[in-house]
């Protein structure tokens, strides 16, 4: 089976991409399930925080979660922003990795920012209301050297970026 590591920045299109896919691959009989990375952290990394070291014991442990699936002859779509490149690296080490880097740039998330997080990021330092530690802002994103798959989701249709990714999938499971 699979697991698809996503990495790509708050609002990048990773849940829109990762449930757009999971329809694709339910319709077409596989099993597939989604590790989002916003669920967990209410969950299972509920006692994490955002330094380096709770970023990448966040994602391993999503990975664990991943990896029952996997077990299940399940394919896992993990949906987490994922910043740092020696952990991508250290799950790349499992053969049944594959990573998915949506590529879009700062300026098209600062115009889209559906949730209105990267207004908060960009808020004056001495406001209560800033986030810290925001991945792309004031925290350090590290683009991936080796992405298996690169959707350039500023610039690609959602339909057409599903699509690449669901046939990426499929040929890989072969």
């Amino acid at each position: 089976m699979l697991l698809i590591q996503f990495t790509g920045l708050s609002g990048s299109g990773k849940t829109t991409l990762a449930e757009n896919v999971r329809q694709l691959l339910i319709e077409n009989n596989y099993k597939v399930e989604i590790i989002d990375g916003d669920v967990y952290r209410k969950t299972i990394c509920k006692d994490l925080g955002f330094s380096k070291e709770d970023r990448c014991e966040n994602v391993r442990r999503l990975f664990n979660v991943g990896q029952h699936f996997i077990k299940e002859n399940t394919v896992v779509l993990m949906s987490v922003i994922n910043p740092y490149e020696s952990i991508r690296k250290e799950l790349r080490n499992h053969e049944f990795v594959r990573t998915v880097f949506l590529d879009c740039s700062v300026a098209n998330l600062i115009e889209r920012d559906p949730k209105g997080l990267y207004k908060k990021a960009l808020l004056p330092d001495d406001n209560h209301n800033k986030i810290k530690n925001f991945t792309g802002i004031s925290d350090v994103f590290e683009i991936p050297e080796n992405a298996d798959l690169t959707l350039k989701t500023d610039s690609e249709p959602v339909q057409f970026s599903t699509r690449k990714l669901y046939d990426f999938i499929i040929s890989n499971m072969s």
